[in-house]
């Protein structure tokens, strides 16, 4: 067994993750499927294998540190890229129904092929943008717990991802340093969406070291009617 296998099964053992060998094929496998495909479509800067192990991986698998996956049943991703925190948080926890919403129909293609390709069932990839996803019933107001990795300020994510949580669910945004700036400034935002922050998680990559925080939302009630506003509003003019 390789040094990156290795850490990788002691830092999640660690955590109370014991991984079978099924689940570290569906990992190895993940890896291959993400360096093959980034050669033909820009997914990640990120190709050397420890650094995705870590950075990707672990990364995504970490929100299990701080949130009761056990106690998830279904889980809604915005923004997902190339399948992270989802498909890495389903292959440890294989019990979770994942949505995964993306505007990006190439990185749609991708995780459809992904997702075939580790044998995960119970996972829907659906191509748009959020802000119209969370008007489908089907879709809104539904979900345990939703999360969304480093794609936008905190007050942007509250309107692109609270829509889809259901009332007593949470929202876990995950991000680089920590920023009360930024907490701050979603205030207002979280107020308009029914929500407020429950807790804030900090910690630090093991190897290399970087910073990572994790703040938890709680929604308190049903998403008002008039949110989320138009596609690509949110971006622009920020609940503030």
């Amino acid at each position: 067994m390789d040094t990156t296998t290795t850490w990788f099964i002691e830092k999640l053992g660690e955590k109370g993750i014991a991984l079978s060998s099924r689940q570290l094929e569906q990992f190895e496998a993940y890896y291959e499927i993400l360096v093959d495909w980034n050669e033909r479509m820009n997914l990640t800067g990120i190709t050397e294998r420890n650094a995705v192990y870590e950075k990707h991986f672990y990364d995504s698998v970490s929100l299990s540190f701080f949130v009761d996956i056990d106690k998830v049943n279904n889980i809604a991703d915005i923004g997902s890229g190339a399948g992270f925190p989802s498909i890495p948080l389903k292959i440890c926890f294989p019990h979770l129904k994942v949505l995964i919403v993306d505007s990006l129909n190439k990185r749609i293609s991708f995780l459809n092929a992904l997702v075939e390709r580790l044998g995960l069932s119970d996972v829907e990839c659906v191509h748009g943008r959020a802000e119209d996803i969370a008007r489908m019933p089907q879709y809104r107001d539904r979900y345990d717990l939703v999360t969304a990795r480093a794609v936008a300020r905190l007050n942007v994510l509250n309107e692109f991802c609270l829509p889809f949580v259901r009332p007593g669910g949470n929202f876990a945004a995950m991000k680089g340093s920590q920023s009360q700036e930024e907490v701050k400034e979603a205030a207002f935002s979280l107020k308009e969406l029914k929500s407020k922050v429950l807790r804030e998680h900090g910690m630090v990559l093991p190897n290399e070291g970087s910073e990572r925080h994790i703040i938890v939302v709680e929604k308190l009630g049903e998403t008002p009617r008039k949110y989320p506003r138009k596609a690509g509003v949110p971006l622009k003019q920020p609940l503030a």
